[in-house]
Parts: C-alpha cells; structure tokens; sequence
C-alpha cells in the first residue's frame, strides 16, 4: 500500500455520516449481454446509482455523478439541479444516451453508458457543451461513493498514481474499485461523507480546497476534477476487482481501446443476443418498446457466474432510507419471481435461458423437497417463509418445457417429484401466500399448486408410473373440490347484492392441526399497518385478485358466476383509474407502500396499485372473450424511463415535491421482473388467442367434472368430519398399520399402509351411505414395534 500512495494527507471526519442507498425507481438498467463482463448498473434521475459485480446481488456503489462549479457562483449536481432525459442506444441493447442539461439552458452534459463488452468495467463517454461566456469558466468534477461488499460502512478511498497517471482507488475486503479516464484528474481527493467529500468540500466554497490521499475505513467519497483543456470529451471507467492488480488492469484495459468500438461491440452483442425472439411487437400498443426493453431485461437479470439464477429486480426499494442492514434489497431469488421471468423469455420464444432457470432451481431445492422463500444466488437463505406456491411454480416451468421438447438432456423429474411430494405432505394451508405476509387457504397459492400437481401426475402418466399419477392427481382434486369451501365468503357485505366472492386468504394459525375451514369466519392479521391504526379486520372482508389464477391455468371458467362477481367485488374495492389506464391494489387495508402524505415505506405505509395486476387483469378478460388493448395501452403508459415497469405506481393526485406523480413510479423497485414477464406473456396471449400459462389438460379435468369425495387426513390437518358416501386418505410419513373401528369400537378392522413413491403411506377407509358414528383410528408403526399412544376421531356430515 505505502508503494501505491504516500498517504501523507489523512482525511479527516471519520468514519461519515451514515450510509444510506440510493433511489429505488431506476430509469434505466443494463449490463453487457456477454457473460465475460461481470458488471451491471443502474440509472436513476441521470446518474449512475448501484452498479453489481461480480454477482447480480452484489451491489458494491451507491452513486456515481457529475460535479459542475465555475469557480465563482455555480455549483450544480447532476441528480439535483440538472433537467434528464434518457434514450437507450438500440432497440435491444441496454446501454444509454443521457442528456443532463441546465435549467437556465446554458450548459448540458451528455453521456453515453456501456459496460466494456468483455470485462468488469462501466464506460461513460462524457461531452460537456454550452455557451460562451459560461463554458469556457466551468469545471467538471466525478463523485464516487463506493458501497462496497454491500455496505457503506468500513471503506478505504485512496488516491494513487499507476504508469504516471492519477487513479482513485476504494477497497474493502476481496473487492477492489478502480476510477479513472482517458483524460487527467487535475485533483483529486477522497474524504468521509459529510465530513470531508468532495461535494461538501466544493459546495462550501467553489474550490476543491482538501486534496486528501488517503480515508480508511468509512463511508468514503472519491473526487477528481477532469482535466478540460484537452477537449471537453472524454470516457469516464469504473473497474472492479478482486485485487488492486485486477482492478487497475482492468481499467487501463478498457479504457486502452476507443470508446466508438467498445459501444459498436456492445450493441452488436446484445442485437445478436435478441435475434430469434417472437414478433410481439406487432400486438402492441407502442411499437414494441416496451416488449423490447422487457426482453432484454429479463435477459439481463439472469447472473453470469450461476447460469439461470434469475433476480427479483436490480433495485433496492425505498433504498434512500435504508443503510448496511439491507443487504438483500430485491436483488435475489425468489422461485416465483425466476419462474415468471422464465415464462416471459417463453413466451418471447427463448427456450435456452428457461432451460438454465429449470436447472439452477433443481440444484437449489431443497433436501425436502421445498424452496426457501427467497435466498442468495449460491442458494443461502435470506429471509426464513415457506410459500407453497414457490414450490410449486418450478414443476409448472418442467412441464412447460417438456411439453415443448426444450429439456435437450436435462430431466427434471426428480425436482418435480419431490416438489410435489413437499406440496402434499406440508399442504393445503401456506405458511404464506403470494403477499408474502399472511398463513392460510389462499386461492392464488392453491390454484398453482392444484395445477402443478396435475402437471406432476401427467409427468409420473408419461413415465409410466401410474400408481404415482394417481396418487398425485388424487391430492390435487382434493384440493380443487374444496377451493370454494375454503377461500369463498357466502356472507360478504363488501359491495351491496353480492354476497358469495373469494376472499384474499382464510387464515389459519401453522401450528393448528384442526382448523376452522368456514371461510366466513376468522380474522386476519394484517402486517405493514401504521401505529395506532387497526390490524385485524374480517378475513371475507379483505380481497384481492389472486383467483385469477384459478382461470389462468384452466382450473375454473372465466365466465363461472362466482368469478364474474368476484371480479366485481374487487373491481369496486381495489380498482385505481390513471391518465394511461386501470390498475389494481393488492388487497385492501394493503400497508406495503407510499405513505400517505408520500413519504417512504418504512415498516408501515399505504398499498399502491401494482402493474402487474393489470397483465393478470388482462389474462382474465382474454379469456372472457373481451377486448384488452386498454389494459395493454396502461401497461406500456405505466413503463418509467426506457421502459421499465415498476412494483407499484402512485395512485393520488401528483406530488412534484416527492417525485409522485399518479400512474408513474413510487419507492417500491423498478424495474419488476415479474411486471415485464407478465406484460410479454399478456402479448403472446393476445398473439395466440389463448392465455399462454393455460394447460388444457388441466382444464379438461376440472371445467367438466364431478369430483370424486376424497377427504385427506394427515396430522398436520386433522379434518373434523367427513362427507358419508366418500373416501377418507389418512396419509403419514412412515409405513403403518391403521386399526380403526366404525361403530365406538364394537368391532375392529387393521388395514395396512399402502407405500408411495413420493416417501409418504396411505390408507384409505370408505364412509358407507349410512354411516351414523364417527371413524375412530390409532397408528401402530411396524419399524419402531410400538403404537401410537392416541386414538383419533373424525365426524360423520
């Protein structure tokens, strides 16, 4: 270190004020398409925000941006004081054109965004012009604040010179961060945050007056003032490493080669890399910018070290408010989220990126056979839930793949067998439901997994294993037959004249074995609600859309009664009307966004309308027969920047003063990578004429269909009364010997299990026409040589 820097002038101020991340609703978003160039990078009011490396959920800056001062009486940053605009360079490509330009018009910065096409290096060609007297007087100065190892706390700035050239340098731990240009640093200085930075320092005075070599270990800052007397253009590069030598040699490499050729190759890679896909375009709205852009974003989102891994979004929401405690932000893994994008890539006609989707989610399932909720590329968990539907979604994703022949060598049977045995053996009732917040029967969350279950038992059908199949198909009729029983209100008093509507979710408490099924009975808990205010309503007086879903796979009629008056329930609850069209809240009582007065989530807020509630909307009313271009026409009106589509959009009157502006982005992430795959499958539904997630088979079992009067008892629901004339499964996970009486045990009758090959037994007991008392049972288990110690009942109804 002493050989690099002479570290002869210390900084002082440390170690900063405390860190926070930077603004959520992205602008733009790209990386090179080649998977040589570990580096990704975002956009937000014209500068630079988080760039990742050497992982997609790595984010190691908070900030990169311009400074401009003449010395006098001006000084203006990029993100505060400059009026953006923001084209991307190619239909395809996601590298950048920036034009930040003075209020008063009298100078603009342009800028032009790629990362080096083979290496960990982000390029910005810079060009400043304007008008004499004032551009001759100004001088331009680059702000880093690097947040490196995913944190602002415990950096090192130092200023160094490599080859006769001055560098800035930030490192902590394994990762390095090199800057610099084609063009000199006429100063340079590093400093604490708010203490002794750049901004500060030039902000008081006009005058980069502290020339500091040298911060350790802090929230740092790094200043270089670019030397314009050889011309006012010139590239900009940001390195990474994994040492000081890799960082440096890096930079130098990229910024070695002229910047025209770095951006031909760029463009060239990604064009290249869009080639095959569908011609959606001519079903949108727009010309297909937005289908464009949300093909290579998706494409995008996929990691270059773990082929498939396929984040959430490259945001971190409301991240202006959050410090080092966030280290996950949305840039991780959720099954749901992956399985999406990997349906929207399907859609647009990639079968290549789904394929490596299905294999990373084979590699990170668990030994159970489930997923966590979400977890880090190298498959660590980060937050602790259990969703059933994420379970689920994968073997949706196989048998999608299968049915197109995509799978070339992979066999994902085994994934989708242990899927489904989790599904079966730890179901009905979710820990959590799509919301991520409540337990209970949610029809979103049994919608998917009845029709994964039957995706499962056609898989077992075609390899030959019908026992399985019938096994398998059994559980999902179980669960099909009592949807309604479980999830519909018949007391409903939300909207005057329609009294039996889904419900959101029915709540049942995990660790109660033999829970109340009425679903006009319960209260919900709900999360996110502001201090003070009520967080239990009546469970049948909270809805949202999420049985929907039960027509996307087929599973119920988008004409059935139920649906169309449940789709008027939510309608009038949760429907927002905006300048581009409609959009739709989660649930009511929602306290997952925008507070009120537009201040930030944080631990309690105000729901917003969601984007992709509008493309599950518009799956709906395709299958209904009706017309969807409005819905198509909002969709593409609610893309931000070169077309991103975020989480949640506001939903009030503007507020300028906090960025708010109705039907345009809040806090939450943008880009969402579920919104963009749900917008390109609503086109490739509309291009088909058929809603692209339906599975025929699934709704040639249950459009048409008596159900056959299966009753399941397992002993984490231990069902209290059984219908007479049906059969009732008492499923366990061991082999065992059911002895168990009709008639208060005036006679007895030993039934052995039956094995399965999903590692569960079964034994099934008729109940006769006339049966009058209660089946009463215990377990004898033939391994351990003893009994079960406890007699059961299940109700005669």
């Amino acid at each position: 270190m002493d050989a690099r820097g002479a570290r002869a002038r210390p900084a002082f101020g440390r170690p900063g004020i405390e860190p926070h991340w930077t603004r959520s609703a992205k602008d733009g978003v790209g990386t090179a398409y080649a998977t040589s160039s570990r580096l990704w990078y975002t956009l937000s009011l014209g500068i630079i925000t988080e760039v990742y490396f050497p992982t997609i959920d790595r984010p190691q800056l908070r900030d990169l941006q311009y400074l401009i001062t003449d010395g006098q009486s001006l000084f203006h940053d990029e993100r505060r004081d400059l009026v953006t605009s923001l084209d991307a360079l190619s239909e395809h490509a996601l590298g950048f054109r920036v034009t930040n330009t003075d209020r008063e018009a009298r100078y603009q910065i342009g800028k032009e965004v790629v990362a080096d096409p083979h290496q960990a290096c982000l390029l910005v060609r810079t060009r400043l012009d304007g008008a004499a007297p004032l551009l001759p007087s100004l001088r331009l100065f680059v702000l880093c604040a690097p947040h490196l190892e995913v944190g602002g706390w415990g950096n090192t700035a130092e200023v160094i010179s490599v080859s006769g050239r001055r560098l800035l340098i930030a490192h902590k731990g394994a990762t390095w961060l090199a800057l610099g240009a084609t063009t000199p640093f006429l100063r340079c200085s590093c400093g604490y945050v708010g203490a002794s930075d750049g901004w500060t320092d030039l902000h008081d005075n006009l005058e980069l007056d502290w020339e500091f070599d040298y911060a350790p270990d802090g929230n740092v800052a790094l200043t270089g003032e670019l030397d314009l007397r050889l011309g006012r253009e010139f590239t900009l590069g940001l390195a990474f490493g994994d040492t000081f030598q890799s960082a440096v040699t890096t930079l130098f490499q990229s910024l070695g080669l002229p910047f025209v050729r770095q951006r031909r190759r760029f463009i060239e890679q990604w064009n290249r890399g869009c080639r095959h896909i569908l011609p959606l375009d001519r079903v949108a709205h727009d010309g297909g910018r937005v289908f464009h852009m949300s093909q290579s974003l998706l494409l995008a989102h996929e990691d270059k070290t773990y082929p498939g891994a396929m984040i959430a979004s490259l945001s971190i929401p409301w991240g202006d408010t959050k410090g080092d405690e966030e280290l996950g932000g949305y840039h991780l893994v959720w099954t749901r989220d992956l399985v999406q994008s990997a349906g929207g890539l399907l859609a647009a006609g990639n079968m290549e990126t789904p394929l490596r989707a299905l294999v990373y989610l084979a590699t990170t399932q668990r030994p159970d056979g489930g997923f966590h909720q979400n977890f880090w590329l190298n498959g660590d968990p980060y937050w602790q839930g259990v969703q059933l539907d994420e379970v689920a979604f994968p073997i949706l994703l196989a048998w999608r793949l299968h049915r197109l022949s995509a799978l070339q060598e992979f066999d994902p049977y085994p994934m989708v067998m242990q899927a489904a045995a989790y599904l079966i053996r730890e179901g009905p009732v979710t820990p959590q439901d799509r919301w991520e917040e409540a337990s209970g029967y949610s029809p979103s969350t049994l919608a998917v997994c009845i029709a994964a279950l039957t995706c499962a038992a056609m898989y077992a059908h075609h390899r030959g294993d019908e026992r399985t199949a019938a096994f398998v198909q059994a559980y999902a009729d179980f669960l099909e037959r009592h949807t309604e029983s479980w999830t519909v209100t018949t007391s409903g008093r939300l909207v005057p004249g329609i009294s039996r509507h889904y419900i959101r979710i029915h709540p049942v408490a995990m660790d109660d074995v033999q829970p109340d099924e009425d679903s006009n009975r319960g209260m919900l808990r709900l999360t996110n609600q502001p201090p003070g205010a009520p967080a239990e309503f009546p469970a049948n007086e909270v809805v949202d859309a999420g049985f929907l879903e039960l027509v996307r796979y087929g599973i119920r009629d988008p004409h059935d009664p139920l649906i169309v008056d449940s789709v008027r329930v939510i309608d009038a609850v949760l429907k927002v009307e905006t300048p581009f069209g409609p959009c739709w809240r989660r649930y009511n009582h929602d306290g997952y966004g925008q507070r009120p007065d537009g201040g930030p989530f944080q631990g309690w807020g105000q729901g917003r309308a969601w984007p992709l509630l509008t493309g599950e909307r518009g799956h709906y009313e395709l299958a209904a027969g009706h017309p969807v271009g409005s819905l198509v026409r909002a969709l593409e009106g609610f893309a931000h920047g070169i077309g991103l589509l975020p989480e949640q959009i506001w939903d009030e009157a503007d507020r300028p003063d906090r960025y708010l502006f109705l039907g345009r982005p809040t806090g939450g992430a943008c880009p969402l990578m579920w919104a963009h795959a749900e917008y390109i499958k609503l086109l490739r539904s509309i291009h088909d004429g058929q809603v692209f997630d339906f599975i025929p088979e699934v709704a040639e079992r249950y459009r048409h269909r008596e159900a056959a009067p299966l009753e399941v008892w397992k002993f984490n629901r231990q069902l209290r009364v059984v219908p007479r004339e049906s059969t009732l499964r008492i499923l366990a996970p061991a082999p065992f010997r059911l002895h168990w009486t009709r008639d208060e045990w005036r006679t007895q009758e030993d039934t052995p299990s039956s094995p399965t090959a999903l590692g569960m037994e079964f034994a099934d007991v008729a109940v006769p026409g006339a049966q009058q008392a209660p089946l009463r049972f215990t377990f004898f288990w033939p391994a351990a040589g003893h009994w079960e110690g406890h007699d059961y009942q299940v109700g005669i109804e």
